[in-house]
């Protein structure tokens, strides 16, 4: 048998990550084998803490056999941690077994055929501290893959994907350009096509309110309606400029599969506020599929036992097909 399994970064180790990976192993029964990267006495002493109970099976990185994994158990590597308090506050000390636990995860991938990464939330602020805007950009930076990336927020009924990430509302425009959008709507076609055997249907937002402004080369006019017009000679099924106040009506959204926003916030808010945690964070362009949970570190949740793990669930069923 071919077994492809599904890698496991943790992320932010005082996060509700593990809190919701417990919950979607006792919740669900994954076709294929699951490997975690993780700190093996934190995840023993979160499985206490939170009374869940799961056989660990601990896997050696430098023997690392498929055969070898089980999948009514945590296959895990241990990736070493000290810390005083399972349910301690963010900060720069885990930046060094975050690090460790990705490099790890790449290795893996790299060296065999894997279905794909999901990894946990991770702090922008201390982990990735300006050198990258969110892990799509470091993931893509360690893959070499830095220019052709994107971000998709995927859900069965309607996605979102920003041109621009985790970017300053000041510095948006700036980055918008004609190649952004041809690669975007490429890569996305690709994904859809391979993953789901259709032409994905398009909408492509405006910048500026009601895709106008009272300045002269405003980007609908320089940039995004050209675009689209290019793209569509080409047999791209793209439709646009949107204003995005309208654009995410039910009689619009029923005519597309995917809407790309201008910014993060522009697409991403509609989405979170139609479908909560029931969408999927997935990363086009790496060499593997990646999939991150559509949700943070939430520390004010750690340790309640009460996180949802519906978006996890998701992640981990979308590679377990």
């Amino acid at each position: 048998m071919n077994i492809k399994p599904i890698i496991v970064v943790a992320g932010e180790p005082f996060s509700v990550f593990l809190e919701i990976f417990y919950k979607s192993l006792k919740k669900n029964n994954f076709k294929k084998p699951i490997i975690l990267i993780a700190s093996k006495k934190l995840v023993e002493a979160q499985m206490v803490k939170l009374n869940y109970k799961f056989k660990i099976n601990l896997l050696n990185i430098y023997k690392l056999r498929f055969k070898h994994l089980k999948k009514n158990e945590i296959n895990l590597i241990n990736v070493e941690f000290k810390f005083k308090e399972i349910f301690d506050k963010i900060s720069d000390k885990s930046n060094s077994y975050i690090e460790k636990c990705f490099s790890i995860s790449l290795k893996i991938l790299k060296n065999n055929e894997c279905s794909g990464l999901i990894n946990g939330p991770i702090s922008k602020k201390h982990f990735l501290k300006g050198k990258n805007l969110g892990i799509t950009e470091y993931l893509a930076n360690k893959t070499k893959k830095n220019n052709n990336v994107a971000m998709l927020i995927f859900n069965k009924d309607i996605s979102v994907s920003p041109i621009t990430t985790h970017l300053a509302l000041k510095d948006v425009n700036k980055q918008i350009t004609k190649k952004k959008l041809y690669d975007h709507v490429k890569l996305i076609t690709k994904f859809y096509k391979k993953n789901f055997k259709k032409e994905a249907r398009i909408a492509i937002t405006g910048l500026n309110p009601h895709c106008e402004s009272n300045f002269k080369n405003c980007e609908e006019d320089a940039i995004i309606t050209p675009a689209i017009r290019n793209l569509k000679k080409q047999n791209f099924k793209v439709e646009g400029p949107f204003p995005a106040d309208t654009i995410f009506m039910k009689q619009h959204l029923k005519n597309f599969d995917i809407v790309i926003g201008m910014y993060h916030d522009q697409v991403l808010s509609p989405m979170k506020a139609l479908f909560g945690f029931d969408a999927i964070n997935i990363t086009l362009g790496l060499p593997f599929i990646r999939i991150s949970p559509d949700h943070g570190p939430n520390t004010p949740m750690l340790g309640k036992n009460l996180s949802n793990p519906q978006s996890l669930i998701k992640a981990l069923k979308f590679l377990d097909r």
